[in-house]
């Protein structure tokens, strides 16, 4: 049976064919509860890589960062629902009325059709983003980019989302200031000993519990390993014994 912080783990199925996924999920499935599903893999393999994975017991993160006209990402969240996913994701620059009818159009769905009703969390600013990329793009330069965040991150729960992708750099701040049951999805988390790849705005999984993220996403990490299941665990232990040793002045402390 899996342990209560295995369920914060969510290992990123960055690959590049549906048999190397497949392989993957039948070693880790005794490890961890759930998967994500990205651009790369959902491309190569589509839906059916998702509904075999719900159909042998795990939980999918829809990773696809939904981003078109409001009638068009309505619908697509729709069929996620459709497709039994836990969680899916859209970006919160799309802006409110297109997080706004998604959510409505998700919940009608799952209503209608008596389907398990997926957590629809916000991308806010990716993790592959500092501040010097981010005025790039247009931000203003006197805007910071945790200020950015947590503009988008309001953005999304005003919307009725269920909460954001986000570092966890931000986490704590999203948490104090969007209360704590608004969900944070944590990417960019490396152990210690791990290369951080293209991630800038990167931290272990202990500060992302201390942080207050309500699931980690784990890809590289896990992948690269000799070991898999054995990365798995020692994720797993970080968790537990960050989780142990914290207290609310800890807490506080860590996180900001």
């Amino acid at each position: 049976m899996l342990d209560q912080s295995t369920t914060k783990l969510i290992v990123a199925l960055d690959v590049s064919t549906a048999s190397e996924a497949s392989e993957i999920f039948t070693r880790l499935r005794s490890h961890a509860a759930k998967f994500k599903i990205g651009s790369q893999l959902f491309t190569a393999a589509g839906p059916a890589i998702v509904r075999e994975i719900i159909s042998a017991g795990g939980e999918v993160f829809l990773d696809l960062k939904f981003h078109d006209i409001p009638s068009t990402v309505a619908a697509a969240g729709c069929e996620a629902t459709r497709l039994g996913v836990s969680i899916f994701n859209l970006h919160a620059s799309g802006g409110s009325e297109m997080m706004r009818r998604t959510a409505d159009a998700v919940a009608e769905t799952a209503t209608r059709e008596s389907l398990p009703r997926p957590h629809l969390i916000a991308v806010t600013v990716l993790t592959s983003h500092n501040q010097e990329s981010l005025n790039e793009t247009g931000i203003a330069q006197s805007t910071a980019l945790d200020d950015h965040v947590m503009r988008l991150a309001e953005l999304a729960r005003r919307a009725g989302l269920d909460g954001v992708v986000a570092s966890v750099h931000e986490t704590a701040r999203i948490k104090r200031e969007l209360g704590a049951e608004f969900l944070v999805v944590a990417p960019g988390v490396r152990p210690a000993s791990a290369a951080h790849g293209d991630q800038r705005r990167v931290a272990t999984p202990a500060k992302a519990v201390r942080a207050g993220a309500n699931y980690i996403v784990v890809g590289r990490a896990i992948l690269d390993h000799a070991d898999p299941a054995r990365a798995i665990a020692e994720i797993n232990r970080e968790l537990q014994e960050t989780s142990r040793a914290m207290t609310p002045t800890t807490m506080s402390a860590d996180a900001l």
